[in-house]
Parts: C-alpha cells; structure tokens; sequence
C-alpha cells in the first residue's frame, strides 16, 4: 500500500472515531458555552477543557520528540490579519449560535438523520469556497493584506521555560475540566473529550510523520471543519478531476461514523425544519459560519482545538472572537 493510500485509510478512521464519539456524547464547545450561561448543570465545556489539555500535551510532545515539525503550520505563521480574524470569529461564533452547534456538529447530527444540519453543512461549504477562492476571495485579499500584522519572533523557544508554561497550561485545563458540578454525564462528556484530544494528535501525526513523503509531502494539519466541508462538495461534484485529501476523508468520516453509532443504537431519524423561520436562520447560520471560518482560519475545532495545540497566538484570537460572537447572538431560552 502507497503511503498516501494508507493517510487516506487512517483519515478515514479518524473521521469515523470522531463520527462515533460525537454522536454518543454529544461533544459541543457550543453546547458547553451555552450550559454556562444559562446556569444549567452538565461537563460539556470541561469535556472541551480536556480536550485541549490532552490535544496541547500530545502535540507538544509529538513536536518536542521530532516526530512532527509544526513549523509551516498555518495556525503559526507570524503574519495575519488583526481585523480579519477576530472579525472572523465573531461571525463564525453568530453563525454557531443561528445553526444551534459548529460545523463538526453539523455533520454529526447529519448522520443521525438531521435534515436541519443538511441545509447547514451545505450553506457553510458553498459559503467556505465563494470567501477563499470565490466572489469574495479577493475582497477579502484585499483587506487582509491592508490589515496584515507580523508577530514579533516568539520568546518561548524549546527549552525548559516552554515545557513548564506548557506543563501549567495543561494542569489548568485539567484542574478545570475536573471541577465538580451539580449534574450532568461527568465520566461520559470527559472521556469524550479526552478521546478527542488524542484525535486531533493522531491528525498531526497522520499528515505530520506518517504522511512526510519527499516525493509527495502532504501540508501539516488536524482536524479542521470549514474549508474541509466545502472541499469535500467540490469533490463530490468533480471528482475525477482531484484527488481524495486527508481533509475530505475526514469529512466523510465523521459522517459515516455518526451514522454507524446512530443505526447500532436505534437513535437514527429523520429530523426537518419547524418552520420557514427556522430555515432561514440555519441557512443564515451555516453562511456565516463558512464566511467566518476562512476570515478566522479555522472553527471551534480547528482553531480552538487543532490550533491552540500548538500555542498559536491567532488562534487564541480567533476563538476569543467565536466566543464573543456567540455571546452576543444567543439569547436566554424562555421558562
């Protein structure tokens, strides 16, 4: 088997991991924000607390033994946009909010039958693609470039200074994650969450160390899911003109694997709108995810996950911006 043949089999299986374990938990940094500030009980914000924690130690570790390089890393390079991305954020956070949950949510809830999250993933795609290589791509060249910053070098360089910070960033995420709260599925969302983590190493270490090929070197990643979801419809449509990317089997993945665990648990249904109104707001929320996402280079996931795991600063920026942008849209639901 060609190494490529074998990143696409394992981005395959990291897909239909994340497919499974979404849909038996219900893993949502959406979901967790809104628990908080509606002052219901439940663990999902400390399953994504962990998951971070698991995602920055593995990844860092994987950096420090040399089995990864991360430094042509999208999430890393010095130079942004400061209006692009946060802005971005915040419009991807809005568009979390109308669409009830992220796009990796989207997919999940598509393969247990969800008709909604059908409309959802396909505005946030087709919006993906029309901002990065579409009608908007260069408007929004335009502006990043008249908006781009350089971050000065980074002082942490390797050495014991950065693993003791690294080392009290993943003892606060854990300390966190493990705070006692009145009720909720503790043991189900924190091992959810640290399922995810490894998930998002096992992406670096796919693309990073199995998938370093010379001859055909593959871009270092993990799991993302805003520009991968309008990949994966490009190739649906064309695909005898491109190759399958580790991206787009996650993608497929995701969804085979929500559909698998639905069907074996009988929690497969169709599900479809209640109203016009409630259309228009999941269309309205996948668009502005998809414009968001590729303004803020990534989602809750690719950035809040895939990206702060290796201590980018834009990604910092970019979920900050998500968080405010869902803040600002959700409303309280009525007693």
């Amino acid at each position: 088997m060609m190494n490529t043949e074998l990143v696409l089999w394992v981005s395959l299986a990291i897909g239909l991991l994340f497919g499974i374990s979404g849909q038996l938990s219900g893993f949502c940094f959406y979901r967790g924000l809104t628990e908080r500030w509606s002052g219901r009980s439940g663990y999902k914000l400390q399953g994504f607390a962990l998951a971070l924690a698991v995602a920055l130690a593995g990844t860092q570790l994987a950096a420090g033994y040399g089995l990864i390089s991360l430094d042509k890393v999208l999430y890393l390079n010095p130079t942004f946009s400061w209006l692009l991305v946060p802005l971005g954020g915040v419009l991807f956070g809005a568009g979390m909010t109308l669409a009830n949950g992220c796009g990796a949510r989207a997919l999940v809830l598509l393969g247990q039958g969800n008709l909604r999250s059908f409309v959802v993933v396909l505005c946030l795609g087709i919006a993906a693609y029309i901002t990065l290589t579409g009608l908007l791509a260069p408007l929004r060249m335009s502006i990043a470039q008249a908006s781009s910053v350089t971050l000065p070098a980074a002082t942490l360089s390797e050495g014991p200074l950065r693993s003791m910070v690294i080392a009290l960033l993943v003892a606060a995420l854990i300390a966190f994650a493990l705070l006692r709260r009145q009720d909720g599925q503790r043991l189900n969302d924190l091992l959810a969450g640290a399922f995810v983590g490894l998930l998002i190493v096992a992406g670096w270490l796919t693309t990073g160390w199995l998938g370093d090929d010379p001859f055909e070197p593959l871009p270092v990643s993990s799991l993302s899911f805003v520009a991968p979801i309008g990949e994966s419809i490009q190739y649906a449509m064309i695909s005898t003109g491109m190759s399958p990317r580790f991206t787009i089997m996650i993608v497929v993945g995701v969804v085979a694997g929500s559909l698998l665990s639905a069907l074996l648990r009988r929690r497969w249904k169709l599900e479809g709108f209640e109203s016009p109104r409630h259309m228009l707001r999941s269309m309205a929320g996948g668009a502005l995810m998809g414009v968001g996402g590729v303004l803020a280079l990534g989602c809750t996931i690719g950035q809040g996950l895939s990206g702060l795991s290796t201590l980018s600063a834009t990604s910092l920026l970019a979920v900050l911006g998500i968080i405010v942008g869902a803040r600002l849209t959700w409303t309280r639901p009525s007693a």
